[in-house]
């Protein structure tokens, strides 16, 4: 299910970051290759941004994949 939500927190050096879900809910994990694979540049902190969450491949939660801009 698509939802929307904030980059709470994204670190340039290291490719990753936090999504907070406008729905409330845990933050969301979010990888810079999800940025990569929707063509998008790496977000600005305060960045609005739709996503898909799925399971993570090793088992720790949420991550946010399918990005598109809001």
């Amino acid at each position: 299910m698509r939802e929307t939500g904030t980059i709470k927190f994204f670190n340039h050096d290291r490719g990753f970051g936090f999504i907070t879900p406008d729905n409330g809910g845990k933050d969301v994990f979010v990888h810079i290759t999800a940025f990569e694979q929707a063509g998008m540049a790496a977000p600005e902190e305060g960045a609005k941004i739709s996503f898909v969450a799925e399971d993570d491949r090793r088992g720790r939660g949420k991550q946010a994949a399918q990005l598109e801009a809001v």
